[in-house]
């Protein structure tokens, strides 16, 4: 069956919850009133469903959020635009099928018409090769480490430059057409800034 990537519905949210606190280590807990204010201010917030269930959801941000995760503020104080992933949860029945894939891709869709970065982390603590193989074979890379002051857990900080970002840039502006697929975001978005430094690393 195919997976379907669309925006979370308020009636999810408990749903999503369940699915984030079972999903072990590798990603933070949270309660329900955090849950409700990443749905209130999350300029991306998207579900995948799968045979009809929900199979996952992932969370971004533009950097002109006020964020209060140190991950999001070690990247902020070193580079002025990027679009951050805070999380993203695949069902353990759903992994290796296809969702995280299918959400990176969708999530990289929307950011490299808006900003010329991506960046996410990857928990270090107990093991985690297989989600650094997977972000590696995504075209991201290591730019940094950082204890999280919330958790003291020890991440790699990634970024993947987004090479169609100054293409479209140069050819739209700040009016992208106006087309189904590239509706506005769920909330406002930062300017982007026009003389930002070109992203890390090297597109082809």
């Amino acid at each position: 069956m195919s997976i379907v990537v669309r925006d979370v519905r308020e009636h999810e949210l408990d749903s999503v919850l369940a699915l984030n606190n079972a999903a072990g280590p590798a990603i933070l807990p949270l309660d329900a009133a955090r849950l409700r204010h990443f749905f209130d201010t999350a300029e991306y917030f998207r579900v995948a469903e799968r045979d009809g269930t929900l199979a996952g959801f992932l969370i971004g941000v533009g950097s002109g959020a006020g964020h209060d995760s140190s991950n999001f503020r070690w990247f902020h104080e070193r580079y002025p635009d990027f679009f951050y992933i805070d999380r993203i949860v695949v069902a353990s029945r759903r992994r290796g099928g296809g969702v995280g894939r299918a959400f990176y891709a969708d999530a990289q869709s929307y950011a490299e018409l808006r900003y010329p970065q991506l960046a996410c982390e990857v928990f270090l603590e107990g093991g985690n090769d297989p989600a650094l193989l997977f972000h590696g074979s995504f075209g991201f890379r290591e730019v940094g480490q950082h204890v999280m002051e919330e958790a003291g857990v020890r991440a790699a900080m990634l970024m993947k430059p987004l090479c169609s970002f100054e293409w479209v840039r140069q050819t739209y502006g700040d009016a992208l057409p106006d087309a189904g697929w590239l509706a506005r975001p769920r909330v406002p978005v930062a300017p982007v800034h026009a003389d930002a430094p070109r992203p890390t690393g090297t597109c082809p």
